[in-house]
C-alpha cells in the first residue's frame, strides 16, 4: 500500500545554485551534503521542505522547459514576499494559468536547470468547489 510521498529528486548542474533557490525561496533546511563522495549516482544534497525530503544531485540539466512542475503550498499572505525572493535571485517568473476566482493564487518560476516550481495558496477542496460552482 502506498503511504505517501517519500522524496523528490532534482538533477542540477550546480548544487550551490539550487541550494540557494531551495533555502531562500522555499525555506529549505539542508540535512545532508555528500561532499566529494558519491554514494548514489553523483554528489548529492538532501533538504527538508515542510516535512518533504528533497534531494538534489549533480548532473545534466533538463534540456527544455515544460509545464511539468512541483507545487509547494504557501499562505495567501506570503505571496508578495515569495515573489520578491524569487525575483531577487534572478529567476524567471512564468505567468500563471488563468484561474477560476477563489481557487488560490500561484507563482510559477523556473530554476537554473529548467525545473518549474509553483507556490500555491489554494487547496484541492477549494479548486473542486470552484469548478463545481462554475
Amino acid at each position: 500500500m502506498i503511504q505517501g510521498l517519500s522524496h523528490m529528486t532534482f538533477i542540477v548542474r550546480d548544487l550551490d545554485k539550487m541550494e540557494e533557490v531551495l533555502t531562500q525561496v522555499l525555506d529549505a533546511r539542508k540535512i545532508y551534503d555528500s561532499g566529494e563522495k558519491t554514494f548514489s549516482l553523483s554528489k548529492e544534497r538532501f533538504f527538508d521542505i515542510g516535512g518533504i525530503w528533497v534531494a538534489t544531485m549533480e548532473g545534466d540539466p533538463l534540456p527544455t522547459r515544460t509545464y511539468n512542475h512541483v507545487a509547494f503550498k504557501m499562505s495567501p499572505d506570503d505571496y508578495d514576499d515569495r515573489l520578491q525572493r524569487i525575483v531577487s535571485l534572478g529567476l524567471d517568473v512564468r505567468e500563471g494559468r488563468s484561474r477560476v476566482a477563489g481557487e488560490g493564487h500561484s507563482i510559477y518560476f523556473h530554476d537554473h536547470d529548467n525545473h518549474l516550481f509553483e507556490l500555491h495558496s489554494g487547496t484541492l477542496e477549494d479548486r473542486l468547489r470552484r469548478y463545481a460552482d462554475a
